[in-house]
């Protein structure tokens, strides 16, 4: 848990250098000097080991020395060789310093002093308060490394993360980051011919930077030739990482080039025709909140069950991880001012396989019938002579607010909820309800319009004459929830005066709800603070999975 108000210890900064032709000095010729060694050699800067001439070096130093990959000073470590021995580029300052030695050694704590003064990175061996700077335990798979710090306070600890990490990554991911990665740049590269305005480009240029403030915003008409690339961002953002790896670089094209034509589909031209099939069944239904574990016993074996499946976007990866490999996967391509054309693509995709005679899952975030137009799809089914059969999710709306320790209700305090969207129809903002002190609010799909929700709460109706509208208190207690229930779920607890304010410098991830009451405070006070972020959710990993229940089957 973490606040905006008190002082934890500071998180090291985690960067990704470059360290091409940088000159970095070893000082020792233990087996750690070796180590060092190999890693500087890995990331392409050259090794200089400073040593005496009669020091035992280690095998793999002298092999690095007798090919000419490292350079052996033969002589006590002098404060100049900072100083002398760097690249002619950089005034012959050296890029970094590594000391082996013992950290009960003298030589240690000055070589680090020397580097703090003139702002050279060091490192020095089981020394954490003489370092400027740490290695990471690290994971490489071509142009994806991945590294693990512990701040000194256990190496080994460290290694093992990293080997769980790293094991539970697929395979040949590099590869697919590769093709995604070639696919992204030729995209960008024929869009920006075609628009000549570099501004209409979402570039990820710092790994760190996560969602843009643009990523779940409305589509205009102007950005429409972008829509290729912010669909490719969505695939890498929401698709499980085992279809990730899977698909070829054609597949990707293939799905691209489908999205921004019309596709050009031969229905059955008659209802004699559609009669003559072997009669298809489509499911509606619910994935809950985000947990594989919430899923409702028959949801999971209609996945089981399925011949196709229609996701929404935000149905989380390890629901979708329980998809059988055999079973095609279609995931909708919505985003804000492409939602419509998306729902239309999906619901004819799976009128397309119920003519086919194929079993259709209809699979959607949360309740189908909340906020998911599932009575819209039912519809549209029935109306095409398929009867849908509906199952139930987990709603977010009820289920969010209790991974967060939020009672939607509770005796003295809320004896109400309330459940509204934060994103209405055609991109319009929905009316704001008016504030009542024993209402629990909560509002789905809000985080691209955090800012403009908040304002309509707490001001006054820009009408005149009266109005029944309430505007609520600043000081009201609220809550973002994202991705509930999940491992990276993430809470924001302030007031509606410092929400956005928080939202904005913490950042967000959708799927997201904000829940707006006192109930907010019941179990979790925030005291002096502006706002308190908790993230992690781990409890459900202690009960049983739903993939580990063996379900009944008919005799």
């Amino acid at each position: 848990m973490r606040d905006a108000t008190s002082s934890p210890e500071p998180a090291p900064l985690l960067a990704a250098v470059d360290a091409k032709a940088q000159v970095h000095l070893i000082v020792g010729s233990n087996p750690l000097a070796a180590a060092r060694c190999a890693k500087v050699l890995q990331v392409g800067a050259k090794p200089v080991i400073i040593a005496p001439e009669d020091a035992d070096l280690h095998f793999s130093l002298k092999e690095h020395i007798e090919q000419g990959s490292a350079q052996w000073v033969k002589r006590q470590f002098q404060d100049e060789d900072l100083t002398t021995l760097g690249r002619e580029e950089v005034d012959h300052v050296v890029d970094a310093v590594f000391v082996t030695l013992s950290s009960q050694d003298p030589l240690s704590e000055h070589i680090s002093k020397l580097c703090r003064r003139l702002r050279i990175p060091v490192n020095v061996a089981d020394a954490p308060h003489l370092c400027s700077f740490t290695l990471l335990a690290t994971h490489s798979d071509g142009p994806v490394h991945i590294g693990i710090t512990t701040s000194g306070r256990g190496c080994k600890l460290a290694s093992r993360l990293r080997r769980e990490i790293a094991s539970s990554l697929p395979a040949n991911l590099g590869a697919a980051v590769d093709r995604l990665g070639s696919l992204r740049k030729q995209i960008w590269e024929e869009d920006q011919a075609a628009t000549q305005d570099d501004s209409k480009f979402e570039v990820d240029d710092d790994d760190a930077t996560g969602h843009s403030h643009k990523f779940n915003s409305l589509v205009t008409v102007e950005d429409s030739r972008t829509r290729r690339i912010r669909w490719l961002s969505q695939i890498c953002e929401y698709w499980p990482l085992q279809k990730l790896v899977s698909v070829s670089e054609d597949d990707i094209k293939a799905i691209l080039t489908a999205y921004s034509a019309e596709k050009q589909r031969d229905l059955p031209a008659t209802v004699n025709e559609v009669a003559t099939q072997r009669k298809g069944k489509i499911i509606l239904a619910g994935s809950g909140p985000g947990h594989p574990d919430l899923l409702t016993r028959a949801t999971y074996k209609a996945i089981k069950d399925a011949d196709i499946i229609l996701a929404d976007k935000l149905v989380p990866a390890p629901v979708l991880e329980l998809i059988p490999r055999r079973t095609e996967v279609h995931i909708a391509r919505k985003f804000p001012g492409n939602a419509d054309k998306a729902q239309e693509e999906l619901m004819q995709m799976g009128l397309e396989a119920l003519r086919a005679g194929k079993r259709v899952l209809r699979l959607k975030q949360g309740d189908p019938y909340l906020y998911g137009r599932g009575a819209e799809e039912y519809e549209f089914f029935r109306k095409e002579g398929f009867e849908p059969v509906v199952l139930p999710g987990m709603t977010s709306a009820l289920s969010g607010p209790l991974f967060a320790g939020i009672p939607a209700t509770h005796r003295g305090v809320s004896d109400q909820i309330l459940i509204c969207t934060g994103t209405g129809q055609k991109g319009v903002a929905p009316k704001p309800p008016s504030y009542r002190p024993n209402q629990t609010v909560v509002f789905l799909m809000v985080l691209h319009r955090l800012s403009s929700l908040i304002d309509s709460l707490v001001s006054p109706p820009n009408t005149k004459g009266p109005s029944r509208f309430r505007p609520w208190p600043a000081t009201t207690p609220c809550a973002v929830i994202e991705r509930a229930s999940c491992p990276d779920q993430k809470i924001i607890r302030s007031t509606l005066e410092h929400i956005c304010k928080a939202v904005e410098q913490e950042g967000s991830r959708p799927p997201g709800l904000l829940v707006v009451g006192a109930t907010c405070e019941v179990l979790h006070k925030l005291e002096e603070q502006k706002w308190v972020v908790e993230e992690g959710y781990r409890e459900l990993d202690d009960f049983q999975g739903v993939s580990d229940i063996p379900l009944a089957t008919e005799q």
